[in-house]
């Protein structure tokens, strides 16, 4: 299956430490849980325009959640971690603070 760039990149993840991770060139993103380090590094690059250094991925488990009497699971999911080449930024980013 071929994954386009923008279906690979789902949306960017903003809290506060991927704030702090953007002060040094980090940019998180959920991904599609198939695409590979090679595609998610070829999305960024195409999508915004950027060179990128290194990819760390990782998935994130569930977390057990209640409402009530009513239990349940929040949803799992891809997370991508990127980084920039030096002098590189994306400009998505900017402004967006938590």
């Amino acid at each position: 299956m071929r994954l386009l760039a923008h279906d690979i990149i789902i949306r960017p993840v903003i809290t506060e430490k991927s704030s702090r991770q953007m002060e040094h060139n980090q940019y998180t993103f959920e991904v599609h849980p198939n695409a590979n380090k090679i595609q998610i590094r070829q999305a960024v690059q195409d999508v915004f325009k950027v060179k990128v250094e290194k990819v760390h991925t990782l998935k994130v488990r569930p977390k057990p959640k209640r409402m009530g009497a009513f239990l349940g699971k929040s949803r799992s999911w891809k997370k991508a971690i990127v980084t920039l080449v030096d002098g590189e930024r994306i400009e998505f980013f900017e402004g967006a603070s938590v």
